[in-house]
């Protein structure tokens, strides 16, 4: 069995994309669907999904949950300004959404285990 999962993350253009991941391929959309799409083997005979809540747990601690939402809410103002984040804040936060998809892999193992 293939375990996919999928997570938002800030697109470049503004609003959201979807990033996948599943093993070590990995795919982008526009759409959670179309993410998905990226990277789905239709030859494999059964696909887990796994869409992270967003809330902090083993895998995910909440202080990073909580540097992701300020850093996100940031990046939505300076998107609606016409602006960018400073290198260093656009840097940690490309960080955490690598963290956090590295979580959804980890989480979504987990699952699959259980």
């Amino acid at each position: 069995m293939t375990t996919v999962s999928i997570l938002a993350v800030p697109a470049e253009e503004g609003g959201t994309a979807y990033r996948a991941l599943a093993g070590g391929r990995r795919g982008a959309g526009k759409t959670p669907g179309d993410a998905l799409d990226a990277i789905l083997d239709l030859d494999e005979s059964a696909t887990l999904v796994v869409v992270q809540q967003n809330r902090p747990d083993r895998f995910f601690a909440a202080e990073q949950q909580s540097r992701l939402d300020e850093l996100m809410a940031r990046w939505r103002a300076a998107r609606d300004a016409g602006s960018t984040l400073s290198p260093q804040e656009q840097e940690e936060l490309e960080g955490l959404v690598e963290a956090e998809v590295r979580a959804a892999d980890a989480r979504a193992a987990a699952l699959a285990d259980e």
